[in-house]
Order: C-alpha cells, then structure tokens, then sequence
C-alpha cells in the first residue's frame, strides 16, 4: 500500500530540497536563475511576514515529490485579491499519482480560506501533460499572455 501524501508549507529546513526541485521546475522551461533569486525567493516563502508569496511541498515516505509557489495580488476586476499558482512541479518519478492534482487543490483551499476572488495559472500551450490535468481541475481561457522582454 502506498503511504498517503503530505502536503506541508515550506519551511527554513527545506532550503537544500526546494531548491532542487525548483531548478528541476526552472530546468523544464529552459530557465535559469541566479543564487540571488534563489536566496530572496526562499526567505520570501519563510518570512512568516510576506503574506502574499506562500509555498507548499508535497512528501510520501520523506521524499519531496513535489512544489507549489502561490501569490495573492489586488486584482481591478474584483474586490477580493486574486491567487496566481506561479510555480507547480512534480519529480518525474510521482507524475501520475496524484501529487500535481492535490498542491492544486491544496491551493485552491488556501484560497477559499483566505477569501481570494479566483485561482489562475499559466502554461505553454505545447505542455499536453500537464494540460491533461489542468483540463480536469479548471477551465481553459481564451487568452495569451505577452511579457516585455528586456536585456
């Protein structure tokens, strides 16, 4: 049988596990970042101060299979801010066993806890996995995200 999975808020300890599977997340995208985003990122979701930036890893047996970073913003449309899902990722190894599905619905909790108007991510388009799922547990929009692009 397999151990049930635990989804918990990342903590100082988790420092040397998170960042891993955020490079891995990060490595997927073809993205890399500097320590010093690495460093601000983590204390960020440490800081029992920032209440808008929150993370949560998901464990079976004390492995790490997987993380979530999520920001609430103040949103025009709505009264209540929003929760943008920023970063989700599972190890290759867990794809499958519920483990994406369940940090989203982990957010989705946080959200109707703290009173958030909707939940929101992105992807890319040619990402059929995970869309495979995000197709279950949301609805598609029609809209494309632009970005400015500096040097």
């Amino acid at each position: 049988m397999t151990a049930p999975l635990t989804l918990r808020p990342i903590g100082p300890d988790d420092q040397t596990r998170w960042r891993a599977l955020w490079r891995a997340y990060l490595a997927f995208y073809e993205t890399e970042l500097g320590d010093e985003i690495y460093a601000t990122s983590f204390a960020r979701l440490c800081d029992p101060e920032v209440t808008d930036y929150h993370g949560l890893l998901a464990e079976r047996d004390g492995q790490v299979l997987g993380l979530v970073h999520y920001i609430y913003h103040r949103h025009g449309w709505h009264i209540a801010p929003v929760c943008y899902l920023q970063d989700l990722y599972t190890v290759p190894e867990a794809r499958g066993q519920g483990v994406a599905r369940a940090l989203i619905e982990a957010v989705y909790a946080a959200a109707d806890r703290d009173g958030a108007a909707s939940v929101y991510w992105t992807t890319q388009s040619g990402n059929a996995t995970a869309r495979a799922l995000y197709d279950q547990v949301a609805e598609v929009t029609d809209f494309i995200k632009y970005a400015r692009v500096t040097a």
